[in-house]
């Protein structure tokens, strides 16, 4: 076996006046040292280099905070085992205006970080979500991805009154999440991603972007005994989150133009 050599670092793109100047991107981690260290090598060539690259070490075992060391990563540790935990704690810590988000085993473009930067140029837009290219044989892939994130967005978009967040790639501004923070929860077995959305109140302005892509492994939604806990954590996040504000009052809210905020603010 070959020595692993390092990874080309390109000039960072200067950002335009306006542009937000730092930028994170968030990884949580539970022992997926391989997959982490591939996304890694991919962040080191974005045509826009984020300012930093906060990974989450959620109680590993294996080579993860190693791996991310080797790559320059700021290694935060959050040792409550769970996502909705890991991705708070990396948010808390990031210090970027904007905050992006990938999995470990996510496969950026070089111009994913540049793409996110420049769709929330735009002072309306609170966060964006993009698209997915699982790593199963053509057409298989663009099926999957068009019939479970299609579902995925649709279903989530009447759930919370606008548009939701696919934690395999996300970017939100770093004030978005800290109003929407109070409203998370880190302790509960549910979504992040939809959870983080709801709690951004129906007034806010989420962009899901189709062009703006991953790779992203198919272990998540391959078949097996995983779907029954994922649908449970999908309606105990609804759970919570309807029990502040209902879905009929979140369209209302939506529906007369309503400015965006947190639940509690939605309903002042």
């Amino acid at each position: 076996m070959t020595a692993m050599s390092e990874p080309v670092r390109p000039e960072p793109v200067p950002a335009p006046p306006g542009r937000p100047r730092l930028v994170s991107v968030v990884v949580p981690v539970r022992d997926d040292a391989a997959h982490l260290d591939a996304c890694l090598t991919l962040l080191a060539r974005q045509t826009r280099l984020p300012d930093e690259v906060v990974v989450v070490d959620n109680a590993s075992t294996d080579a993860t905070v190693e791996v991310a060391l080797r790559h320059g990563a700021r290694v935060v540790h959050e040792p409550r085992v769970g996502i909705p935990a890991a991705v708070a704690t990396g948010y808390d810590a990031a210090r970027g205006d904007v905050l992006l988000r990938l999995d470990a085993d996510s496969r950026p473009g070089p111009g994913w970080v540049e793409h996110a930067v420049r769709v929330l140029d735009d002072p309306d837009v609170e966060a964006v979500s993009g698209w997915g290219r699982f790593d199963v044989p053509r057409p298989w892939g663009v099926l999957l991805a068009t019939v479970y994130l299609g579902s995925y967005y649709l279903l989530g978009a009447l759930a919370a009154g606008h548009g939701v967040i696919w934690g395999s790639s996300a970017a939100l501004r770093a004030e978005s999440w800290r109003r929407a923070r109070p409203h998370v929860t880190r302790t509960e077995d549910v979504h992040d991603d939809l959870d983080l959305a709801m709690a951004l109140g129906p007034g806010a302005r989420v962009v899901v972007d189709r062009s703006w892509r991953v790779g992203v492994s198919a272990r998540s939604v391959r078949p097996g005994r995983q779907w029954v806990p994922r649908f449970g954590r999908a309606f105990r996040t609804l759970g919570r989150q309807w029990r502040v504000l209902p879905p009929w009052r979140r369209w209302e809210v939506r529906l007369r133009g309503s400015e965006g905020g947190a639940p509690g603010r939605a309903e002042a």
